[in-house]
């Protein structure tokens, strides 16, 4: 008696397979939709009672490696010199160049890293370990003001760590960044497929903060494996209308 072969865990019917079918672009799927100008989406954060703001300057080029030297030494570096604090300075390069503005063209502002339709649903938190001049705790990143929003005191790389299923970088790293998206912002435009678009946008930035690393000689570690809540709850975030979507460690190597 034949016996019908069981399929593979990864080809069972599941959530990931019918979004990824269901939102495939087609012929007969796109079109009766207009975009409602009056619901567009605010395009920055901003919180309202910061405990303090902290400004950024402006990076400096001038003996940083060019961009082939760093394309061919990127790597994953998952040991950092946990007691060498990072300069202010070189946490002000990473940011800009995961999301600095580069250029104003009337009410558009060009950023570093590409995003679908110009929408950067994406928001930049920071878990503050030991940077010179900064309190340890939860910063908020402006780039429209090149800024940071100080938001909550206290030790959490130990916190994040456990969250992010207990990978000891995250407690060792001078800094984390904590990446989260504002759904709205995207789904304004692209409504269900604009899931897919946030992810990419969030693989621009952190790419972009690999390759910032390498030129000025920190490393740097993606991770995509957390509890989402946990690290939501941390942060401040609601989980549903801002949610986590990402994180990569920095540190001294």
């Amino acid at each position: 008696m034949n016996q019908k072969k069981k399929q593979p865990d990864f080809m069972e019917p599941g959530i990931g397979n019918q979004f990824q079918e269901e939102t495939k672009y087609a012929p007969d799927r796109i079109g009766n939709y207009s975009l409602n100008w009056k619901t567009f989406p605010e395009p920055f954060k901003n919180y309202d009672s910061p405990i303090a703001v902290i400004g950024l300057s402006q990076p400096e080029f001038a003996g940083v490696q060019n961009i082939w030297e760093a394309l061919q030494k990127r790597r994953s570096r998952r040991v950092f010199r946990s007691t060498y604090p990072l300069a202010m300075s070189d946490l002000s390069t990473l940011l800009w160049a995961t999301q600095g503005i580069t250029e104003k063209y009337g009410e558009t502002l060009f950023r570093t890293a590409p995003s679908a339709g110009g929408l950067f649903p994406v928001e930049t938190y920071l878990n503050v370990r030991l940077v010179e001049g900064l309190e340890e705790g939860i910063y908020h990143f402006r780039p429209g003001k090149f800024d940071m929003e100080f938001l909550k005191k206290g030790k959490f790389s130990r916190l994040l760590a456990q969250a992010a299923l207990g990978q000891e970088i995250v407690a060792t790293a001078q800094v984390t960044f904590i990446w989260s998206a504002v759904l709205e912002r995207s789904k304004w435009k692209y409504r269900q497929r604009a899931y897919r678009y946030i992810y990419l946008d969030a693989g621009h930035i952190c790419q972009n903060l690999y390759l910032a690393g390498e030129a000025v000689g920190l490393g740097v570690c993606a991770i995509g494996a957390f509890f989402d809540d946990d690290i939501n709850e941390i942060v401040g975030l609601d989980g549903t209308d801002e949610t986590i979507i990402y994180m990569a460690a920095v540190g001294k190597v």
